[in-house]
């Protein structure tokens, strides 16, 4: 009975996808009405499954978890931002001169074998 209600679900969202492609000369309103129908129709359906029921406490719990994060405060948030912008530009102004000195090594190089 599970697997059907999970399929009933897919069907039901592939359905309001068909209908809004389908009914492309009808009104926009009406097109999102019925693709919105089909998948809260599909999700209602997958929500009193199995999966849909672990899947909804899965999400709680990954709430409660976000919920504990310590999150940085502004002043670490910009100086991170800082050191790793810094670090960008090193690294630009480093690899620029490597590229500048490989072509002037290949020039060299060439001007000797014309």
């Amino acid at each position: 009975m599970n697997k059907f209600k999970l399929v009933l679900a897919i069907l039901s969202i592939i359905a309001g996808v068909v209908g809004f492609y389908y009914l492309r000369d009808s009104a926009m309103v009406i097109r999102v009405l019925l693709l919105l129908l089909g998948i809260f129709l599909g999700i209602t359906i997958a929500w009193f499954t199995n999966q849909g029921k672990q899947f909804y406490a899965f999400s709680r719990e990954s709430i409660e978890e976000a919920k504990k994060v310590v999150w940085p405060s502004r002043k670490e948030t910009v100086q991170t931002a800082g050191v790793v912008f810094a670090f960008v530009v090193a690294m630009a102004v480093f690899l620029w001169l490597v590229d500048t000195g490989l072509m002037t090594i290949v020039r060299y190089v060439m001007d000797q074998e014309g």
